[in-house]
C-alpha cells in the first residue's frame, strides 16, 4: 500500500468555492481599512528568533515554530554531547529564526527599520498568514490569517474608538452580529495591586485571559499554582464579577481602586473612549469586560476582544494598546494601538450561520458552448467583447458533446449559458439559456450583454 499524501495538522487546503469566501472577507476588511484612512504594507513570513522571543510570555514563545538553520545546521553545536542538554538549550544553537507568531511584532520591527521612510502617526493595515505550534481544535489552526491594522506614534484615545468603529463596520458588512469587550492593562494592574500582587500581574493576565476557555474554578486554581495568594485570589473574585451596565462597573471600579493611581487611569481611559461612542454610536454592543485580559505582555493599556453571537467559537478580532513595543528595538516614547481579525475564525462563524450566499461562489457569469469550426471563431469573438463588457465569461474549450458541456456548466453553478450555432452566426443572433430557470431567448450580439450586465 502506498503512503497517503497529507497535509501537516493544523494546516488546510482551499478550493475554488473556499476561496471565494475567503475573499470576500479579505476585501471587506480591506474596503474598511482604506475608507479609514490606513495603508497597507507586508513584512516576511520568517522573523530573526531575536526579533520574536520574549515579546509574547513564556506561553507565546513556547509556540514559536522555530526554522532549522541552513546547510549543517549541526555544526553550531560544536562538542556539546547533546545527550546532557536540553531541547530548550538546544535550540538557539540551530535555530537563528522563526516564522511570524502574529503581524504586530514584526509591525514594531518594520517601524523601527524603517522610521526615516514613514511619517508619523503611521496607519498601516496587513493581512498575511502567521503560525503558531499550538494544538489544533475547533476554530484553532497552526498556519492561520490575520487582518491587522495599527496606527502607531499617536497616544490619542480617538484611535481606540476609530477601531471599535472599524469592527463594527466589518462585521455589520459581513452580516455578523457581535459583541466587543473592552478592559484596559492599568485597570489589572491596579487590580493586582489592591489585592497585594502587584508583582503578579503577568502571572494574574495569563490566567484570567482563560476564563471563557477553562471556568472560573479552573482559573482560580492556576492563580494559586502560580503563587497568588489563597487571600488575593479571594479579593479577586468579587472584582472580576461586578455586574450592571459600563458606567456602573467604572464607578464601583473607582471605588475599589482609589489607592491605585495606575487603575484610575485606567478608568479614565475607558470614560473617554465611551464619550466618544456617545457621541457617535455602533450597531453592536460595547461592553466593559474585567475579565479580558489579552495574555500578551505588550499591551499597556485599552484592550479589546470580540465575539460572535450565534456561535461558540472563541474571539474573533482582538487588539489594544502598547505603549513601548518599538522602544524594545531602539526607537522609545512611541505608543501604538492595533486590532487583528481572525479571518479563519470569522469564516468559520459565517459558515456556521450560513451567511454565505450562493452567487459568491460563482467565478464565470456566462459559459460559451463550443460547436467548433467557424461557429467556435463566432463564438471566440463573441467571448472577448463580453470580457471587454467586464462580464467574467469563458468558453468550453473544446467541441466535445452538447450534454457533456451543459453538465459542466451546472458543476461549476454558471448561471448563464450561450449557445451559437451554425443558424446563430449566420444571423448575427446568440441563444441565451437561464441555467437555473431552463428558460431561452434568441439576442443579438450587442443585446445579450446588455442582458448579462443587467442580470
Amino acid at each position: 500500500m502506498g503512503s497517503q499524501t497529507t497535509i501537516p495538522k493544523g494546516t488546510r487546503d482551499f478550493g475554488p468555492v473556499e476561496m471565494s469566501r475567503r475573499n470576500l472577507i479579505f476585501d471587506t476588511i480591506r474596503s474598511v481599512f482604506r475608507l479609514y484612512g490606513y495603508r497597507q504594507i507586508e513584512t516576511p513570513a520568517m522573523e530573526n528568533l531575536s526579533t520574536l522571543l520574549g515579546k509574547y510570555g513564556e506561553e507565546g514563545d513556547r509556540l514559536l515554530f522555530r526554522v532549522l538553520n541552513s546547510g549543517d545546521f549541526m555544526k553550531q553545536t560544536g562538542e556539546i554531547p547533546l545527550h546532557t542538554i536540553s531541547s530548550q538549550e538546544l535550540a538557539p544553537l540551530i535555530s537563528e529564526k522563526g516564522l511570524r507568531y502574529d503581524l504586530t511584532v514584526p509591525f514594531a520591527r518594520f517601524v523601527v527599520q524603517h522610521r526615516n521612510e514613514i511619517t508619523f502617526p503611521f496607519r498601516r493595515f496587513q493581512i498575511q498568514p502567521v503560525w503558531r505550534a499550538d494544538k489544533p481544535q475547533k476554530g484553532r489552526y497552526r498556519e492561520f490569517y490575520q487582518c491587522d491594522a495599527d496606527v502607531i506614534g499617536s497616544d490619542s484615545l480617538f484611535n481606540e474608538y476609530e477601531l471599535i468603529k472599524i469592527i463594527d463596520e466589518v462585521f455589520s458588512r459581513l452580516g455578523i452580529s457581535s459583541e466587543t469587550r473592552i478592559n484596559n492593562r492599568k485597570i489589572l494592574s491596579g487590580i493586582a495591586s489592591v489585592i497585594g500582587e502587584e508583582e503578579r500581574i503577568t502571572d494574574i493576565t495569563i490566567a484570567i485571559d482563560k476564563i471563557d476557555k477553562i471556568g472560573a474554578e479552573a482559573v482560580k486554581k492556576e492563580l494559586l499554582e502560580r503563587g497568588v495568594s489563597a487571600d488575593a485570589v479571594s479579593k479577586l473574585e468579587p472584582i472580576l464579577s461586578l455586574s450592571g451596565d459600563n458606567g456602573d462597573k467604572l464607578s464601583e471600579l473607582e471605588s475599589l481602586l482609589q489607592e491605585s493611581p495606575a487603575g484610575l487611569k485606567g478608568i479614565a481611559e475607558m470614560r473617554e473612549i465611551f464619550s466618544y461612542l456617545e457621541n457617535s454610536p455602533v450597531k453592536s454592543s460595547v461592553v466593559v469586560d474585567l475579565t479580558l485580559a489579552r495574555g500578551l505582555n505588550y499591551y499597556t493599556g485599552a484592550i479589546i476582544e470580540v465575539k460572535a453571537e450565534g456561535v461558540s467559537i472563541g474571539s474573533i478580532c482582538g487588539g489594544g494598546r502598547y505603549d513601548d513595543l518599538a522602544g524594545i528595538f531602539g526607537l522609545p516614547g512611541v505608543s501604538g494601538v492595533g486590532i487583528s481579525f481572525g479571518a479563519d475564525r470569522i469564516y468559520d462563524v459565517m459558515s456556521a450561520l450560513a451567511l454565505f450566499t450562493d452567487d459568491i461562489d460563482v467565478t464565470s457569469r456566462v459559459m460559451l458552448v463550443n460547436f467548433g469550426g467557424e461557429e467556435e471563431k463566432y463564438a471566440i469573438s463573441l467571448l472577448e467583447k463580453i470580457r471587454a463588457a467586464g462580464i467574467p465569461a469563458e468558453i468550453y474549450p473544446g467541441s466535445v458533446k452538447i450534454k457533456k458541456q451543459m453538465a459542466f456548466a451546472n458543476s461549476v453553478s454558471v448561471p448563464w449559458v450561450i449557445m451559437a450555432g451554425e443558424e446563430e452566426r449566420v444571423t448575427g443572433m446568440v441563444t441565451l439559456k437561464n441555467m437555473v430557470t431552463g428558460e431561452q431567448e434568441k439576442l443579438s450580439a450587442s443585446d445579450v450583454i446588455s442582458r448579462l450586465a443587467d442580470a
